[in-house]
């Protein structure tokens, strides 16, 4: 018999521990539906703000040998059109998660309310975008970020989770645990690309992305290491029972099984997904099926949070 790869986030069922993670095909109705249709376990949204946004020039996206770069912008199509296909694409009997974004508190709770009357599964707010020009990371200001949480929460009905961008101090990791548990937050999601990475054409002599000067969010199997310790001091921090979705570095069954043994409960894949399509998740899922199998266990919920430091 088969490995169980589902999960449980906040009460909510998913099929399968692995989706997509936003910001990777998944802005428009043709790539939200191929998601609906494909083997991912969730549909996770676009982050969406009030009004539609074209996002930064192009070029800002870039793969190389050792991930990617990005500076997008957050580019989407503003929440009314989200709302307006979550009937749709809750009929693929999967959870939608709706991501969320804002340029002020009030943007926030404006979407925010609206997007929850339209009836997601779970809605993840997303403090932690590093690519919008002149404008920081909320994350990194946990007053702001306690401020927006607790206006959110009265809002969003659904369980609400929030992604953060990468902690490299123990001390922000504490500070940001502290407003997750004052604000009532139900999962969280670690983590988002790192900010302001560079990588240069030696070729052309230049920058391989436009946007801020060529810097762009780094993302991709050179940043799991980083993705792992931010979901293990988390996994610490809030205790076993807080959901938490790892991000960062998927790429094989083994990096899965490397993020639930630091204590996810499921991951999201962006930049293997953008490289690979859709048939990202049956791969990922037959490996992580193999990985566990080989090692004895019965479910990926048994593996979760498993991590032995000698």
């Amino acid at each position: 018999m088969p490995p169980d790869l589902s999960a449980r986030i906040a009460g909510v069922p998913f099929p399968l521990c692995i989706m997509n993670a936003s910001g990777a095909l998944c802005m428009t109705e043709m790539e939200l539906l191929e998601l609906g249709s494909s083997q991912s376990g969730a549909i996770v949204t676009k982050s969406m703000t009030r009004v539609p946004r074209e996002g930064n020039p192009e070029p800002r996206y870039y793969q190389f040998g050792l991930g990617s770069l990005n500076s997008m912008g957050i580019p989407n199509l503003g929440y009314r059109t989200y709302a307006e296909l979550l009937p749709e694409l809750r009929s693929f009997g999967k959870p939608v998660v709706a991501s969320i974004a804002g340029f002020s508190l009030e943007e926030y709770v404006h979407v925010a309310e609206h997007i929850s009357d339209a009836g997601p599964d779970l809605v993840e707010v997303n403090l932690s975008c590093p690519n919008v020009v002149g404008k920081p990371q909320i994350a990194y200001d946990f007053e702001a970020s306690a401020a927006i949480l607790k206006a959110l929460r009265p809002v969003v009905r659904q369980p609400m989770g929030v992604k953060i961008p990468p902690y490299l101090d123990l001390a922000l990791h504490e500070a940001m645990a502290r407003v997750l548990r004052e604000c009532r937050v139900d999962f969280l999601v670690a983590i988002n690309s790192i900010g302001n990475a560079l990588v240069i054409d030696p070729d052309r002599e230049e920058a391989v992305i436009r946007p801020k000067g060529g810097l762009g969010g780094l993302g991709g199997a050179c940043i799991k290491p980083v993705a792992l310790a931010n979901v293990r001091v988390f996994h610490q921090l809030l205790g076993p029972e807080f959901p938490i979705i790892g991000v960062g570095g998927v790429e094989s069954g083994t990096d899965v099984f490397e993020h639930l043994l630091a204590g996810a409960r499921a991951v999201q894949v962006g930049t293997a997904f953008m490289k690979e399509g859709p048939g990202v998740f049956p791969r990922l899922r037959d490996e992580l099926a193999g990985v566990l199998d080989a090692k004895g266990y019965g479910a990926a919920s048994q593996v979760v949070g498993k991590l032995k430091v000698l």
